[in-house]
């Protein structure tokens, strides 16, 4: 008994490890064929035939999801023709399956290359740090590094002045809604003040309206009936002129009566003069 089971670990052992093998063998077939996807499309792009090219770099990526150097060269594929977000997505693919300093070092290097052509500097400058510590020698990635650290700073600086200004603009509309309230506020307590005097004084009330809307009236430009004006002011000359008491001459009659006495006084003058100018003398007498 002790021996079959022996001879059953055996054959299970060899059978494992042909399993094992087989399953090597078929991943080392599945990366030769990607490799050679992979070095047919390079030489279709470096032919600028990018079209070509990306449907290679996509079956090396079918042969080999995990593998590092399709998904970087299709995302640099992409980054030359200007298709940011689809290198984007692939590069970010090669630092997740990358398995070399060198192959993580590539990817975020160009990474931060992708993120600075979109304007998003932080995440660049992240991008750089983290292939400089793949790869702390290279001096191209420090210099970006310093590029985008440096660009980061000014976009932040501008992000703090928008704010600034917005929360500027934020206080200012508070404040002309704080003065409209108080100015509703206001007119509802001089309402209320104006109701509560009209209240005790009811017929002040009736004379206020009265004259609000003639006072309405006038300031909005109705013409004045001129007629009535002129009548008024005859009327208010009859009003001024005396009348006569019984027994009394009346200011008409007075001045009628003082016109007639010169022109009488005119008459008798001239009369006077005609007598001297015959030598006669004349008795003058006053008629009444």
């Amino acid at each position: 008994m002790k021996h079959l089971v022996i001879i059953i670990f055996a054959i299970f052992s060899i059978s494992s490890f042909a399993q094992d093998n087989e399953k090597e063998a078929q991943q080392l077939l599945a990366q030769n064929k990607a490799n050679d996807f992979v070095y047919d499309a390079n030489i279709l792009a470096d032919n600028e035939d990018y079209v070509s090219a990306e449907m290679e770099y996509r079956k090396a990526i079918s042969e080999q999801p995990n593998y590092a150097v399709g998904a970087y060269n299709l995302g640099n594929s992409y980054y030359k023709k200007g298709i940011f977000d689809e290198a984007l997505y692939r590069l970010k693919q090669t630092a997740k399956y990358a398995t070399t300093k060198d192959e993580k070092y590539r990817a975020f290097h160009n990474i931060g290359n992708v993120l600075m052509e979109d304007k998003q500097c932080k995440e660049a400058a992240e991008a750089f740090k983290n292939a400089l510590r793949n790869n702390p020698t290279d001096n191209e990635t420090r210099y970006n590094y310093a590029l985008a650290k440096e660009c980061a700073e000014q976009q932040q600086d501008q992000q703090d002045q928008e704010d600034k200004q917005d929360e500027n603009k934020e206080d200012q509309k508070d404040q002309e809604q704080d003065k409209e309230d108080q100015d509703k506020e206001q007119d509802k307590e001089d309402q209320k003040d104006q109701d509560e005097e009209n209240k005790e004084n009811p017929e002040d009330e009736g004379d206020q309206d009265k004259k609000e809307g003639e006072d309405k009236k006038d300031e909005e430009g109705d013409p004045k009936d001129e007629n009535e004006d002129q009548g008024k002011e005859g009327e208010d000359q009859k009003k001024e002129q005396p009348k006569p008491q019984p027994g009394q001459l009346s200011p008409q009659q007075v001045k009628n009566l003082l016109e007639a006495m010169n022109d009488q006084e005119q008459k008798v003058q001239d009369k006077m003069n005609a007598q001297k100018a015959k030598g006669e003398r004349v008795q003058t007498e006053k008629d009444w």
